[in-house]
């Protein structure tokens, strides 16, 4: 669900619950409200599930290929090893 979305689902049900006397006041409260609410979540540093779910991805995508190059690295390091212990037998 998004911002905004949320943004008028509770702005609905809070006005929904004031006095009628003080529904006059009710685009002014409004407006007051949302800049008020955008700005706390805004400093909270917030981001959208979908970004979220994004980055996840791409974290684990970079897990694989960091697994991968891990075995790869510790392959060519044993086959590294394994050459210079031949050359050091034939050497001797």
């Amino acid at each position: 669900m998004n911002t905004a979305t949320n943004f008028d689902t509770f702005f609905k049900q809070f006005t929904e619950t004031l006095p009628r006397g003080l529904f006059s006041l009710h685009k002014d409260l409004e407006k007051n409200l949302r800049v008020a609410l955008d700005s706390a979540l805004h400093k909270m540093n917030l981001v959208t599930q979908e970004e979220f779910e994004v980055q996840s991805a791409v974290l684990e995508r970079t897990r694989f290929r960091l697994e991968a190059l891990e075995v790869r690295v510790a392959a060519l390091e044993a086959e590294k090893s394994l050459s210079s212990d031949q050359s050091n037998l034939t050497t001797e």
